[in-house]
Order: C-alpha cells, then sequence, then structure tokens
C-alpha cells in the first residue's frame, strides 16, 4: 500500500520502464497493456469526445492551444501531455489545473495488482490514470497529445472526433523507420475510419503517405484555411514555428463547431492568446528574462533546432552563450552542425539514463570548432552562463526537453 505521493512517485518512477530514461526498451510491441489497463479501470476513455493530436513537433503546443480555446469557451477540458518538466502532475490537467496528488496516489494502488500482473509501462500507466481522472472530473472534452509514433501508441485507444498531424521530420528513426515515408505511415495510424483530420505543413511525401492511409479508412481531411492574421498577431506562444501549429489549432477549431462542440471565436482567439495561462505550458520559446535575453525552448530534432536556429539569428546581439545538452540517441552530428559557431556552449548531461555524457558533448562540439565548455549540470551551466553574458548579450537554453527541465526546476 502507497501511503504518500513521494512514495508513489518513487514506486512509478523506478518500477516501470520509461521512455526517457532508457528509450526503446520501454515501448511494447502492441496496445495488449493499454487494453488490458483500461478493461481493469471499466474503460473510462468511452463515451467522451476526444481531439487527438500526433506529429514529430508541435503535438504538445498545439494540444495546448486547443485545450486553452475550449478552456476560454466555458468547456470543461482535460489535457494529457508528455513528458513533463518539473512535476509529473503537469501531464494531466483540467482546465489547466494539475491531477491531485491524492488520486495519483489512490489509482496507482487500485491497479498495483495489474501492474504486478502484466508490467506495463510508465506511459501506459499515466495513459490509463488520465482517462481514469477525465472520467472522474466528468470534462466535456479532452486532448490528448500522442506520446511516440501514432499507430501503437499508447493514447491510440480513444475514438476522437477529431484528429491532426502536425509535422513529420526524421526523429525516433529506430522505432519509427528511417524514411518519410515510413515514419508517416506510424503517424498516420491514429486516424479513424470516418473521423476527419487536419494535416500541418508536411513534406509532400509525407501528407501522400497520409492521405492514402486516410483513403482506406474512409476518414476525410479538412481542407486548411489561412489562419486571421489577428490570430498569430495576439498569439501567446512566441516561436516562429508556432505559426504552422496555430493555422492547425486554427482549423481545427473551426471544423468541430460542426460536431456539435459550439465555439465563439472571440473565445478561441481568447485562449490562444493565454495559453500559458489556462494549460500551464512552459518551454516554448520561453523569455526567461530580458537582461540578459534569456529563452528557453524543447526543441530537439533536427527540424526543431533548425527552427530555433533561425528564430535566433534574427535577434541583434553581440553575443549568444548557450547552455546545451543532448540525449544519446539523438543524430548530434547532422544537429550540431545547425548551430551558430560564433556563440560559446555551456555543456550539461540532462539528468537522465539517456543524457548524452557531457564531457562527450563538449568533445563533439570542441572538435566541430565549437567553443565549449564542460559543466556540471544545468544549473552550473546557467550560472557559468550568466556570469560571462553582459545584459547585450543572449542566453539560450535547450538542446532536449531534459535540459530545459532541468534548469527550469533549478529557478525554483
Amino acid at each position: 500500500m502507497l501511503l504518500n505521493y513521494d512514495q508513489t512517485l518513487n514506486y512509478l518512477f523506478e518500477k516501470l520502464p520509461m521512455f526517457q530514461n532508457v528509450g526503446k526498451y520501454a515501448l511494447t510491441k502492441d496496445l495488449t497493456n493499454t487494453i488490458r489497463l483500461l478493461d481493469f479501470i471499466g474503460n473510462p476513455q468511452n463515451d467522451i469526445k476526444w481531439i487527438h493530436i500526433g506529429g514529430t513537433n508541435g503535438k504538445g503546443s498545439t494540444s495546448s492551444m486547443i485545450a486553452a480555446a475550449l478552456t476560454a469557451n466555458g468547456y470543461k477540458t482535460g489535457l494529457y501531455t508528455s513528458p513533463h518538466l518539473i512535476d509529473f502532475r503537469e501531464r494531466i490537467r483540467v482546465d489547466g489545473e494539475m491531477i491531485s496528488e491524492q488520486f495519483v496516489i489512490d489509482f496507482t494502488n487500485k491497479i498495483a495488482p495489474v501492474i504486478d500482473e502484466i508490467s506495463p509501462s510508465f506511459f501506459e500507466i499515466t495513459v490509463a490514470m488520465a482517462f481514469e481522472y477525465f472520467k472522474v472530473c466528468k470534462i466535456d472534452i479532452g486532448v490528448i497529445e500522442v506520446g511516440l509514433g501514432g499507430r501503437l501508441d499508447s493514447t491510440n485507444v480513444i475514438t476522437p472526433i477529431i484528429s491532426a498531424i502536425t509535422s513529420i521530420g526524421l526523429d525516433h528513426t529506430d522505432i519509427l523507420g528511417n524514411t518519410i515515408e515510413q515514419i508517416a505511415l506510424e503517424k498516420a495510424g491514429i486516424i479513424k475510419k470516418n473521423i476527419p483530420y487536419v494535416l500541418g505543413e508536411l513534406p509532400l511525401n509525407a501528407s501522400q503517405v497520409i492521405r492514402d492511409y486516410g483513403d482506406t479508412v474512409n476518414a476525410n481531411e479538412i481542407i486548411k484555411a489561412p489562419t486571421p492574421p489577428n490570430w498569430i498577431a495576439n498569439a501567446s506562444l512566441k516561436g516562429n514555428y508556432q505559426k504552422s501549429n496555430i493555422n492547425v489549432v486554427f482549423n481545427i477549431l473551426q471544423a468541430i463547431k460542426g460536431l456539435n462542440v459550439p465555439l465563439r471565436d472571440e473565445q478561441n482567439l481568447n485562449g490562444i492568446a493565454n495559453v500559458n495561462k489556462f494549460t500551464g505550458l512552459r518551454g516554448r520559446w520561453e523569455i526567461i528574462s530580458q537582461q540578459p535575453l534569456t529563452i528557453c525552448d524543447t526543441g530537439h530534432n533536427f527540424d526543431g533546432v533548425q527552427f530555433i536556429v533561425d528564430q535566433l539569428k534574427s535577434y541583434n546581439c553581440n553575443k549568444m552563450h548557450i547552455v546545451w545538452g543532448m540525449v544519446k540517441d539523438k543524430d548530434a552530428t547532422a544537429i550540431l552542425e545547425l548551430l551558430p559557431k560564433n556563440a560559446t556552449y555551456y555543456v550539461c548531461k540532462p539528468s537522465v539514463i539517456r543524457g548524452q555524457d557531457s564531457a562527450v558533448m563538449t568533445a563533439l562540439l570542441s572538435n566541430q570548432g565549437f567553443d565549449a565548455f564542460d559543466c556540471k549540470n544545468a544549473a552550473d551551466a546557467f550560472k557559468t552562463a550568466k556570469g560571462n553574458c553582459g545584459n547585450d548579450e543572449l542566453i539560450f537554453i535547450g538542446g532536449s526537453t531534459f535540459v530545459v527541465a532541468d534548469f527550469l526546476i533549478s529557478l525554483q
């Protein structure tokens, strides 16, 4: 019997395999465990309106913007995202409020017998926990972010009213396939029979794979309309990459008006303008301070880093100081080639088992001609960067979701 929240978290983190720690070894080959867990708790995912969001990049931001708009419209809205940055409970929210510690304790005790029986993954447990919590809270609608891939992701047991795939890029190639077409087919697995879907800005070959899959299940693609300029101007998420995500959000919200979800345009815009307030989202081109200008962003794969570097180039500053770390299973060589050579790098190991050793990363940077310093952790790296940074210079923290998480935790 788990008696308190810390004990429960330790049980979940230590007993169950977590992708952020052990990578693909935490994944299961099918949805059997998820289905078994949900059967055990009475299939709480049934009879709820869902919006399902997948994609290589942008799915967390897109899910959060949709949830913010729904909450602004007065709907009791569940939001499931992953991973968390500071608190495990960030993953499961209703109208921006995190799941209670007591519910986490009670739920884990409740399903302990089936955990012992089938040894599910950490992610499978959190999906079941989210569905149970949303049912208990009697939400009006839930927004569910895919964890990884789509076809075999634990979230892919729901029947949504609409689905979306925000982007397709080469990431997790050891799991999803090493071509854009293979990855697109895995992502397309969230599209359900006779259920409409929206696509973001995708490579043509990826779009074709997904549309062909949609045709096989008689699912209609929503032909996107352009985003109103005031949505972009008033959006609270300021990364340039958000423009494509906002377009997906706009078209989903327009589409669900005809799916028995009445919405008001002014409240949709209110949600987009106040995403962080309505959902608690963090780490997306988040400005920490103005002097020196300090920004963090969770972009961590080739496409995500390309967007970051392009936006960093738009800042008129004398010098950049970059706190940087990565996980071992990313293509570091390709990603490092994107980074600005005229910056100074403060290298740290993300505090997960998959984190690349800082000495290894520092050597990789140094060998490519970068000015790089090996630091103990994200907090030490930031402290060193700040000590070397003038008010007219810039600090950026990124390279991994977990570097951003470590940094934000250090600010508490």
